[in-house]
């Protein structure tokens, strides 16, 4: 079975879409808490909330994705994105309801911060690849964060659990998902994959599937549910 993770990412207090996840390509969709619950009672098991305030830098939304946590936590298990960078935004997450928390940016700049923290939490701790090519990106995609396979190479060896791979120049852009960029980091690493970034049907939904067996158990959904292209329901009993 694909677990399937609906996305709320949230800017400024409000649930948005960006466009290859640039700043200013905002599209908003309202309230963060109304969508969870939209996605909650559509069935999903799994929410996927971003602060993209704090991965920007820009502040952070902290209170919004805590009272999603606290309101839906015992429903759904929750996993939190976006500007954990130390202990205390970790913690932070984690004392908030979160079942797993991403950590993305500190992965690249703080690797043996990243390392404890993979050490302590185990598999409640996943990192975030986010890719252009075979590079990576780092602070909200604004830089670059050295070679992805390399990255790779090190996470394992410290024991890192769950990669959550993006390719950014497919995200928000219903282009459908990097299938060959899934098989290339499942192929070279024991731990599970997590899709995100450009699906656009069910019929990508499908072609992620047809990866369970290399390791990618999981997909996140995102402008393709707030643009109507399939229902979750749909996407839900297609992933079962």
């Amino acid at each position: 079975m694909l677990t399937l993770l609906p996305a709320v990412d949230v800017r400024n207090g409000k649930a948005v879409r960006l466009r290859q996840g640039a700043s200013g390509s905002e599209t908003d969709y309202g309230s963060p808490l109304d969508a969870a619950r939209t996605w909650v009672d559509a069935g999903a098991e799994w929410i996927h909330l971003v602060d993209l305030d704090a991965a920007f830098g820009t502040g952070n939304n902290r209170s919004q994705l805590k009272a999603i946590a606290k309101e839906l936590g015992s429903k759904v298990h929750i996993e939190m994105s976006g500007g954990i960078r130390d202990d205390e935004s970790l913690d932070e997450a984690l004392d908030a309801g979160a079942s797993r928390v991403n950590i993305g940016t500190a992965a690249l700049e703080n690797p043996d911060w990243t390392a404890e923290a993979i050490k302590r939490y185990g598999d409640c701790v996943a990192v975030g690849l986010d890719v252009r090519g075979h590079t990576l990106a780092a602070r909200g995609w604004t830089r670059e964060g050295g070679d992805l396979f390399e990255t790779i190479t090190f996470l394992d060896s410290v024991g890192c659990e769950r990669y959550v791979v993006t390719d950014v120049s497919r995200d928000g852009m219903m282009s459908g998902p990097n299938v060959e960029l899934l098989r290339e980091v499942a192929e070279c690493t024991s731990a599970n994959v997590t899709a995100s970034g450009g699906i656009s049907s069910l019929k990508d939904i499908e072609h992620i599937a047809d990866l369970e067996a290399l390791g990618v158990d999981s997909a996140i959904l995102g402008k393709s549910l707030y643009s109507g292209a399939f229902r979750l329901e749909d996407a839900l009993n297609l992933a079962r």
